[in-house]
């Protein structure tokens, strides 16, 4: 897949990269991606929720009155869950919500999500940036020129490694997030609207792989 690699003022540098078709050029599984972004949610969830029972209630234990002879039903106690103030039956308790996918499994759906990125064409390939100091007001013109600033969408800043003046500049503007390319899943992909990698991360995908 070959992408042209675009200047701050979104200009073509005239230079190319070639993006490899194993990764963005796959026919998407839907359900893959599905089960990977059900998985990121899920271990969003801190599952602390909490309710008391019969046996967690103030309240005494004592019998409200005797069983018989009152001409009206049999009671126990005040932490009754029909009384108010009483214990709660059947309600959440803390558990973690956590589900286990296989790591081919996560592989193919990061695959899968950055191919259907490629096939709307939302991937933007842009030359690294270098900015002496954090300055958001540059770095909305960077995505106004991008043409990627539109209304509500959203865009996902990739990079190689941390930058702190990149992460500076960009993380008061509400639709854009940034992340390593190293700590990309498949929720922010799919989350996104426009995938900006910059040069040194969109060459990352074309080297060749190290034998062990």
């Amino acid at each position: 897949m070959q992408v042209d690699i675009l200047n701050k003022e979104g200009k073509k540098t005239g230079r190319t990269i070639e993006l490899p078709e194993e990764i963005f050029g796959v026919e998407p599984n839907n359900h893959v991606i599905y089960l990977a972004v059900k998985q990121y949610l899920a271990a969003q969830r801190q599952g602390t929720h909490k309710v008391k029972t019969r046996a967690e209630v103030k309240g005494a234990s004592r019998k409200l009155h005797k069983q018989k002879g009152t001409g009206g039903s049999r009671k126990g106690n005040i932490r009754n869950p029909l009384y108010k103030g009483g214990g709660t039956i059947f309600g959440p308790k803390p558990h973690r919500y956590d589900i286990k996918l296989n790591r081919k499994v996560k592989d193919l759906a990061k695959i899968s999500a950055l191919s259907t990125k490629a096939k709307e064409n939302s991937i933007i390939v842009l030359e690294d940036l270098n900015l002496d100091a954090p300055k958001t007001k540059q770095f909305a013109g960077i995505l106004a020129n991008l043409k990627v600033n539109v209304s509500g969408r959203k865009t996902l800043f990739v990079l190689p490694e941390y930058n702190d003046n990149v992460y500076l500049s960009l993380r008061n503007i509400p639709t854009v997030d940034s992340v390593m390319l190293s700590d990309i899943n498949t929720y922010d992909i799919m989350n996104s609207n426009f995938i900006i990698l910059t040069e040194s991360a969109a060459k990352i995908f074309t080297e060749e792989p190290v034998e062990a």
